[in-house]
């Protein structure tokens, strides 16, 4: 009888820096994601978007992919004001949370 995942990772459990980093990926892209449906709700397009921010459709395009991690702060922040909506950052120290924004 075969394994089951559980037994198989117990005995490879693979490379924890990778898997962290391609969690972090699939979060970014996730979160992206949102801010795609975000903007399909309010009827715009990535076009739309793009002449708001004075950046390329390209740029937006990347945004709502999750290529965030070269993004400026004030990029995102006028992508959502773009869409109606205030941009929140926070900083997660331990327990504590700190708004930054």
């Amino acid at each position: 009888m075969g394994m089951t995942l559980d037994e198989y990772l117990a005995i490879n459990p693979g490379n924890p820096e990778k898997r962290a980093k391609l969690r972090d990926q699939m979060l970014a892209e996730v979160h992206a994601y949102r801010l795609r449906e975000l903007r399909e709700a309010q009827e715009l397009t990535q076009t739309d978007v793009a002449e708001v921010l004075e950046v390329s459709q390209r740029r937006v395009s990347e945004i709502e992919r999750g290529q965030c991690d070269r993004i400026k702060l004030d990029t995102l922040r006028r992508y959502v004001q773009a869409l109606g909506g205030t941009l929140r950052v926070e900083a997660h120290v331990g327990e504590r949370v700190f708004p930054i924004l």
